[in-house]
């Protein structure tokens, strides 16, 4: 989503060497406002780049088709430009909403009505009337000859798993319809549940006891309903019922980690707010007796995943923080000691691109961490297919400096994990998407990518995997045999963009991808 913040209010100037790279531009037209007029687009565009990147990288109008943008994005970034209401249309907004802080939108217009029609002649005229279709070298195939698929029986219907891992030779999910958090064993048999009373969309791990993140609502909103609790265990090791919220009032959180990053001695947590319109990356000194304190990194929207490791060697623990919401990238937070941390930008994408997912791997058994990407979250202001959608690879050249050495097209990509699944010693990857091309390419619900070296993987899928709708994946070795199997999360509700060959709601709560190898 395009994200504009108040500030907007610090313009960009621009160069007389702009302006002359500007003056001499040949502008296509599409079909559908081919009689907008040169001189418009032209200074639609100066505008743009003065306007409409204070926040977030400048888009380019072939990011999107023109419907999208003259129906969905620009109307929704008008109120963010002090602009609520133009050409006799009311522009969304959430002015009245009681959790926005006062202020989050300009007063008053930051520019006039003609320089709007500027901007919007800009990205309407001049964005294709269609996005162009995906680029694949491969075709996804079907058959996983690694891999036997495992269904469990199950009574129940309308799976929502917002939550699934592999942990401990046993498997954990959280169904947020009928709020509880429920065990498996390795032969996939229910061992325990617990009445939530929420909606968990991440653990961690702890010794005696696990740290539940309850996102609040999952649907976007700008409340504070989030919260952080333990979940104990008794005496036999089953899931107590006691629940005890250790930090509450949160925008809806999705992932939280502990690490002791003052080095006291005593373990923090880093939580990241992805929120809707408001939100923050923020860490919690722990104070002893159960207190914590907030401490923000970054008073924005869109904190997704995070990573903790000490990069540069100082014993100090750092930070990498994927962000998506309009100012979407990679960032490193290097620890300067005594709570304080230097923000650095190491990878910047487009705020239509929808980050979903990224980890830190070693591709190229280089000794340093490369970064595989996944971008495709569609549930915002322009929901058609992207062709730029998918699942990338960015090369570290030692320096933390990274280069796009791979992209595989896969419409909606939510999340991938990269693993050495079939043993050969190098990684494969597997990807899930939550907005695939279901109508036409269902296949795109689940791909598994057999690394076949210097960058080339074969792609492939499974029959069954249209019979559910993937949010969450997980892999490990749940029966302790030494393989790596994989778990694939059922969410059959959420916006969608057409109509599935299947039934999603008669689908099973999860998939296990068992390793045969």
């Amino acid at each position: 989503m395009i994200k504009m913040r108040q500030a907007i209010y610090g313009f960009l100037s621009c160069s007389s060497i702009l302006v002359m790279f500007y003056s001499c531009r040949n502008y296509h037209r599409n079909q559908s406002h081919k009689n907008v007029p040169v001189s418009s687009i032209r200074k639609g565009e100066q505008l743009a780049a003065k306007y409409c990147q204070s926040c977030h990288l400048l888009p380019e109008p072939s990011q999107l088709n023109a419907k999208s943008w003259e129906e969905g994005v620009l109307p929704n970034m008008g109120p963010y430009l002090g602009i609520f209401a133009y050409d006799f249309k009311v522009y969304p907004s959430a002015r009245k909403d009681p959790n926005l802080q006062p202020g989050f939108y300009p007063s008053r217009p930051v520019l006039s009505a003609v320089e709007w029609q500027h901007i919007l002649d800009y990205y309407s005229a001049t964005a294709p009337d269609s996005l162009p279709g995906q680029n694949r070298e491969m075709p996804i195939r079907t058959g996983l000859p690694l891999f036997d698929v495992e269904i469990p029986i199950s009574n129940s219907f309308d799976p929502t798993v917002s939550y699934i891992k592999i942990e401990k030779r046993r498997l954990l999910l959280h169904d947020l319809k009928s709020q509880k958090l429920w065990v498996y064993d390795s032969s996939l048999a229910v061992v325990d549940s617990l009445n939530s009373k929420g909606s968990i969309v991440d653990i961690d791990f702890q010794e005696d006891k696990l740290l539940a993140c309850d996102i609040g609502e999952l649907n976007p909103n700008n409340g504070r309903f989030g919260k952080l609790a333990y979940v104990h265990f008794d005496a036999s090791g089953k899931l107590e019922q006691d629940i005890s919220v250790i930090i509450k009032d949160l925008a809806r959180p999705v992932q939280i980690t502990e690490a002791d990053l003052d080095v006291d001695g005593k373990m923090d947590l880093v939580v990241c707010e992805f929120g809707f319109l408001n939100g923050s990356l923020s860490w919690f000194q722990n104070m002893g007796n159960g207190k914590f304190q907030r401490h923000v990194l970054q008073p924005l929207a869109g904190a997704t995943k995070v990573y903790v490791q000490d990069e540069n060697k100082d014993g100090l623990p750092d930070l990498w923080v994927l962000f998506a919401q309009g100012r979407e990238g990679v960032f490193l937070y290097t620890n300067k000691g005594k709570g304080q941390f230097r923000e650095d930008e190491v990878l910047r994408f487009p705020p239509l691109n929808g980050s979903s997912f990224f980890e830190l791997v070693d591709c190229d058994k280089d000794g340093f961490k490369d970064i595989v990407y996944t971008c495709g979250d569609n549930a915002d202001y322009s929901k058609v297919l992207k062709p730029y959608h998918g699942v990338y690879i960015f090369l570290n050249d030692g320096n933390n400096r990274f280069k796009q050495r791979f992209f595989y097209p896969i419409n909606g990509c939510y999340k991938a994990l990269a693993r050495d699944y079939d043993g050969d010693g190098d990684l494969d990857i597997a990807t899930i998407s939550f907005f695939a091309d279901y109508a036409h390419q269902p296949e795109e619900g689940f791909v598994y990518f057999e690394n076949k070296g210097n960058f080339k993987y074969t792609p492939s899928t499974f029959p069954e995997s249209k019979l559910g709708r993937w949010l969450t994946m997980d892999a490990g070795d749940l029966d302790g045999n030494g393989t790596i199997d994989l778990v694939l999360g059922n969410y059959s509700g959420g916006p969608q963009l057409m109509t599935p060959s299947s039934d999603w709601k008669k689908g099973p709560f999860f998939i296990l991808l068992k390793s045969k190898y």
